[in-house]
């Protein structure tokens, strides 16, 4: 099988019963959410934006949401032992447990979405403060990782009811010019991807616009399959990759075996300036994967005009690949935990909507040479 694009599947005319108006925030479940926090800010760029815990009112956690542009995360710990907070940092680590999707009617996201057949994580519930009301509901999907719906149409507090506004007045980073989600990825178990392609169709209407085969994602040693799931606006992709055959392990049985269960393997964070971003970044201490320099020797070859200049390109260790609608260019971090598992890509199009298959050799070699000097290849 090759590569597949199913943009006539797109086009068919089709009542949205979950729309989408793009991801609401994104929730870890950490070790310890004040550093975590303040790692956030100090290397990629994020803002003090709100806080729950004890002095809230919260008294099993404590959250704290960060926010560039419009990206927001949570960073959340449990301050007691025994509860599934707790259960779930043992078994994973640090690791996303939430994503939320931002809609206009939380109550028939979760109506529509349980009656498809999604196991419900949260029944709808209303909170409320002084600035307003958001309703909020939830869903599991793949390993311990659920979607909850945020409706905060009647809300103008800093994030959540139960949320106090965050400021920390002598610290302030400069932002490193990160904007949204572009998109969030699965790792799934051994022949589990096309059950999850299924789900995300039938309980929750997205389609299957991209999928790649182990043909199309392999070297060498190892290989994988991947299929991208995009709701009816495209503003909400997950990409949801499983292990393929190979003579070594593949990067997502490492994940799988590190993470202990499937999960979010990476966030992609969209950029309008890459090289400034990933040059940011890298000043601040974040570690990117690097790919041989031979990599950019037939770059414009490959890829023809692009509007940067080659040797900022390669210089950073930036990718570069092209589809019919344009180009973009993407580069990928090294874990960010101790544990091999969650890592973010940093992405920006011009004008393309695919997901740098032509990058993914060169890519998945330089992800071999870190599981090497691991052990775990």
């Amino acid at each position: 099988m090759n590569t597949t694009t199913l943009t006539d599947k797109l086009k068919t005319t089709q009542t949205d019963f979950l729309p989408l108006q793009g991801t609401d925030y994104v929730e870890f479940y950490v070790g310890n959410a004040k550093q975590a926090a303040h790692y956030y800010m100090s290397a990629f760029g994020f803002q003090a934006l709100a806080y729950a815990g004890p002095e809230t009112g919260l008294r099993d956690r404590a959250s704290y949401a960060v926010r560039q542009n419009k990206l927001t995360l949570v960073l959340t710990t449990p301050i007691r032992a025994n509860n599934e907070m707790a259960d779930h940092i043992y078994k994973h680590g640090d690791g996303v447990k939430v994503l939320a999707l931002r809609v206009d009617d939380a109550t028939s996201a979760w109506e529509e979405t349980t009656k498809r057949g999604a196991r419900s994580y949260m029944k709808p519930e209303r909170k409320k403060d002084n600035d307003g009301e958001v309703v909020v509901s939830g869903i599991h999907t793949y390993g311990d990782t659920v979607h909850v719906f945020i409706e905060r149409k009647n809300y103008s507090g800093a994030f959540l009811p139960g949320y106090r506004p965050w400021n920390n007045p002598y610290y302030k980073p400069a932002e490193t010019g990160l904007l949204y989600v572009d998109h969030c990825v699965g790792n799934v178990g051994w022949n589990q991807m096309n059950p999850w392609v299924k789900f995300y169709e039938d309980v929750m209407g997205f389609r299957n616009i991209l999928s790649f085969d182990d043909n199309d994602i392999s070297t060498e040693y190892s290989a994988l399959m991947s299929k991208v799931m995009s709701n009816g606006n495209g503003f909400v992709k997950f990409p949801i990759n499983e292990p393929a055959e190979g003579k070594k392990k593949s990067q997502v049985e490492e994940y799988l075996d590190f993470y202990d269960g499937e999960g979010c393997q990476h966030v992609a964070m969209a950029t309008n300036d890459i090289v400034r971003t990933v040059t940011e970044l890298r000043n601040r201490g974040v570690e990117f994967l690097k790919v041989p320099t031979s990599y950019y020797d037939d770059l414009l070859d490959r890829v023809g005009h692009i509007d940067e200049d080659l040797g900022p390109l390669r210089e950073l260790g930036i990718l570069v690949d092209r589809d019919e609608e344009g180009y973009l260019l993407q580069l990928f971090t090294k874990p960010v935990e101790d544990r091999p598992t969650l890592f973010f890509e940093i992405i920006q199009r011009k004008g393309a909507k695919s997901f740098g298959k032509g990058n993914f050799k060169a890519l998945f070699e330089a992800i071999e040479k870190e599981q090497e000097a691991r052990g775990n290849l």
